[in-house]
């Protein structure tokens, strides 16, 4: 590449992150709008929903723990604990 080449390049380059930056700076000046009214209820959970959910994160953790277990009884086993 020439060295005029190279200028234009940059020229190019130059002229699309002052757009981008026009954007930019036109963004920051948009008033945004503020959320106005009642603000959203939340949903109720069933008991039994609650229930659900709490006995699938202890098969979780304990499906964890007994990984956790096995691979420290293997690092026993070979003398890496």
């Amino acid at each position: 590449m020439n060295t005029q080449a190279i200028v234009a390049d940059i020229d190019a380059q130059i002229a699309k992150l002052q757009e981008a930056k026009a954007v930019l700076i036109g963004l920051d000046s948009v008033p945004v709008k503020s959320k106005v009214g009642r603000p959203k209820k939340r949903k109720k959970m069933s008991a039994e929903a609650r229930a659900r959910i709490a006995a699938a994160q202890k098969k979780r953790w304990a499906a964890t723990k007994k990984r956790a277990k096995a691979a420290t009884a293997v690092d026993q086993k070979n003398g890496l604990a």
